[in-house]
């Protein structure tokens, strides 16, 4: 099995990358990008470094479950970004660079993709992929983040459709290659950890709405200790998923397990 080429990446992607970028590890072959990122020496501040691979072993996702695509069907590229300091309200960055994924993923022609918060994509009501992001501790003020995209790119015609799961194949009109996507997603992540250093989450929640898969629908939270149901009201300033749940009013979920319902007045 073949190596991405890291020279391809390069020049898929913008002129802030290649400033920026103080490493790029491409893989034929690897556990998880992430875990690989999370054992290396975290870059500069303001640097970023990649490790990208099209067959990840190990991947990994929130509260321990795994990442699993076939081999080649699918990028797994992580992001590490080191900030000067850490920035106010640091779990809303997972959202921030959601947006970035988004953006990444409409310039290489997708169309329809949604978020569901706090870290996946969505597209046609299936996953199309999702978002770990890591917190690697460096001394000093300085903080490394380590996150990690898995997308479905071509899952050659498997489907799992009872696990309502999508490739990037079936939400554009002609398939991009593993570099250009490896490329696009780069620089978008970028600027998502640029953005969210200097402006924080306040300024993109408003933009938030428009990709919101979970607005106006049925949802049940699963919490450590109990659960409830409500209507996805959107998110707050600080990233925190809001819930209508009717006579009790609008209550805010900042970490849990959400299973999502059908949607009330909204359709995409």
């Amino acid at each position: 099995m073949n190596s991405l080429d890291a020279d391809a990446i390069r020049r898929f992607a913008d002129g802030s990358v290649r400033k920026r970028l103080e490493r790029l590890d491409v893989f034929a072959e690897i556990d998880s990008t992430n875990s690989y990122l999370m054992q290396t020496i975290g870059p500069e501040p303001g640097k970023f470094s990649i490790a990208a691979t099209s067959n990840q072993t190990a991947g990994r996702g929130r509260h321990g479950r795994t990442w699993e695509s076939p081999p080649g069907s699918g990028l797994c590229l992580s992001v590490a970004y080191t900030f000067a300091a850490q920035p106010d309200n640091l779990p809303a960055l997972t959202l921030g660079l959601g947006l970035g994924a988004v953006d990444a993923l409409e310039e290489l022609g997708a169309t329809g993709i949604k978020i569901k918060w706090p870290n996946d994509l969505v597209a046609r009501d299936a996953k199309l992929g999702g978002i770990l992001t890591e917190v690697l501790q460096n001394s000093g003020d300085a903080v490394t983040i380590v996150a990690g995209i898995g997308i479905n790119v071509d899952l050659q015609d498997k489907l799992d459709l009872a696990r309502s799961v999508v490739d990037l194949k079936s939400v554009c009109d002609v398939t991009p290659g593993h570099e250009e996507i490896a490329g696009k997603i780069a620089t978008h992540l970028l600027q998502a950890f640029v953005d969210f250093e200097e402006q924080g989450f306040a300024a993109v929640a408003d933009r938030w709405s428009r990709y919101d898969w979970l607005l106006g629908r049925e949802i049940t939270i699963d919490l450590a200790d109990r659960q409830f149901a409500g209507v996805g009201a959107g998110v707050a300033d600080d990233g925190a998923l809001l819930v209508d749940t009717g006579e009790s009013g609008i209550r805010r979920v900042s970490s849990g397990t959400v299973t999502p319902g059908e949607t009330r007045g909204k359709t995409w």
